[in-house]
């Protein structure tokens, strides 16, 4: 399977199976049709959604199978699997055994990059992957790339799907892609121009097994980098990755953090965000590459993500000019560190897409004093770091959902004079988060921001953080009517 190209006749009549049913399943099997593949999509689900999504498939020529079919069917040759297959699925174990190789989405996008005709090569990817803060950064370098004048996009597990991006019809100069540990998993020959781990924290492991596989999959995303893998400088896990990496002759290994930047690092300087990493005496000079404030929201760990979308358009030839306005330009997606309101002198916020411990530190870490929405499904998380690192900026707490006892007893331990209360139990949608904003309204003071960062997973009351971002919006605009 490793010769296959874009458009050779190897692939007519080439028997894939592809794994789930799903945007990136559909995407696959579409693209695998049109090379000509005799395609199998195969999904252990039987919905009435799913049914409908197969007829559409079956009408261009592709078979699906549903339910107890999910298996893998005679004569497949190669398996094109969505992301969120966990590797230990019976259908992997069985193409393992039949000696038939797995690819993701990703992987297939690889393979079928065309060159640019002005280069005759195919457009460089500059990718980036971690715990939290991905999208952000990609759609960051993206907002760069274009102000350089690029044609660009941000793909991959964000905004135009990577298969799509790499077979447009009007070619891109360059892609910003966001990467999952999933997708990485799958993608055994990718090789970015760049890349970045923006940080490590557990997540995900009952997909992966365990944190040490987890790390391992982020980290393939630095093999084969030609010009840099961009690494933060405040989580040392993540330089470890760089220097496990088989990379490119003339690789730079470039950190970035929040401090005064060493020679070949990004950082901060007086409140200007500085490169000595792409200068031409990186030992003796600097590039000044615009302020915190054209950071927007300018959080902590929102400048860390402008860091290293920074590096990796530095990487790539971008100018210092295009770096200030691609940053000023980017406007960040709903439910991340979004201010919804001002009510009586306190600052609502919403970061509903905080669903892991990871990100609620880095949200916490922005504001003081706090009065903190957090809770719902902890996905095995434990708590007691991220209240201990959290327990002097709070003004109060508010717990809502599922495993709240979780953060309750953390509350306990690491600190006890903290208020806590708990909203009704049994309550969902909007009459509980209208409870939630009511209760936090009475305990917080001008000057103080309620922070809807709840560290949790949402669907024990809500449809997603999504939904919970949007309920909590409207709830303080509730709040801001009221006599």
């Amino acid at each position: 399977m490793t010769d296959l190209q874009p458009a050779g006749p190897e692939w007519t009549g080439l028997p894939v199976t592809v794994a789930g049913l799903g945007v990136s399943g559909i995407s696959a099997a579409r693209v695998l049709r049109a090379l000509g593949a005799r395609v199998t999509v195969v999904d252990g689900g039987s919905g009435e959604g799913l049914k409908a999504r197969a007829a559409e498939l079956e009408a261009q020529g592709v078979t699906v199978r549903l339910g107890d079919g999910a298996t893998l069917p005679e004569g497949t040759r190669l398996v094109v699997t969505s992301p969120g297959w966990p590797p230990n699925s019976t259908l992997f174990a069985a193409a393992d055994r039949a000696g038939v190789e797995v690819w993701g989405d990703v992987e297939l996008a690889w393979r079928l990059r065309r060159p640019l005709p002005a280069t005759g090569e195919p457009a460089p990817w500059l990718a980036v992957t971690g715990t939290n803060g991905k999208t952000t950064t990609v759609q960051m370098l993206a907002s760069i790339l274009t102000a350089a004048g690029k044609r660009t996009a941000a793909v991959g597990n964000v905004g135009v799907s990577v298969l799509d991006a790499v077979l447009a019809e009007e070619p891109y100069d360059v892609l910003a892609v966001e990467l999952s540990s999933y997708q990485l998993h799958w993608a055994s020959s990718l090789r970015p121009y760049s890349a970045a781990v923006l940080n490590l924290a557990p997540d995900h492991l009952d997909w992966h097994g365990s944190m040490e596989a987890y790390a391992a999959d982020k980290g393939r995303i630095y093999e084969g980098n030609v010009v840099a893998c961009v690494y933060n400088l405040a989580d040392p896990a993540t330089e470890a990755l760089v220097r496990e990496a088989d990379v490119e002759e003339g690789c730079r290994a470039i950190g970035f953090g929040l401090g005064a930047p060493a020679p070949s690092n990004f950082g901060v300087v007086d409140g200007l965000l500085v490169d000595r990493a792409f200068v031409p005496d990186r030992t003796k000079s600097a590039a000044e590459l615009g302020s915190v404030s054209d950071v927007n929201p300018p959080a902590p760990h929102n400048i860390a993500n402008a860091l290293a979308a920074a590096a990796l358009a530095r990487s790539y030839g971008v100018d210092v000019k295009a770096v200030r306005e691609g940053l000023r330009a980017f406007r960040p997606d709903a439910h991340r560190i979004a201010e919804v309101g001002v009510v009586g002198g306190v600052a609502y916020v919403d970061d509903s897409k905080a669903t892991n411990t990871h990100a609620a530190a880095a949200s916490l870490a922005a504001y003081r004093p706090i009065v903190w929405i957090a809770g719902g499904l902890a996905k095995g998380a434990a708590f007691d770091d991220l209240v201990q690192g959290a327990a002097q900026r709070l003004r109060a707490a508010v717990l809502i959902g599922e495993d709240r006892a979780l953060i309750r007893e953390a509350l306990a331990r690491h600190a006890p004079d903290v208020p806590v209360i708990e909203a009704a139990e049994g309550q969902t949608g909007a009459v509980a988060m209208a409870e939630v904003v009511r209760t936090a309204a009475s305990l917080a003071r001008s000057g103080d921001t309620v922070l809807l960062a709840p560290a949790c997973a949402s669907m024990d009351m809500f449809t997603n953080y999504g939904e919970r971002g949007d309920l909590f919006a409207a709830a303080v605009r509730e709040l801001a009517d009221t006599p």
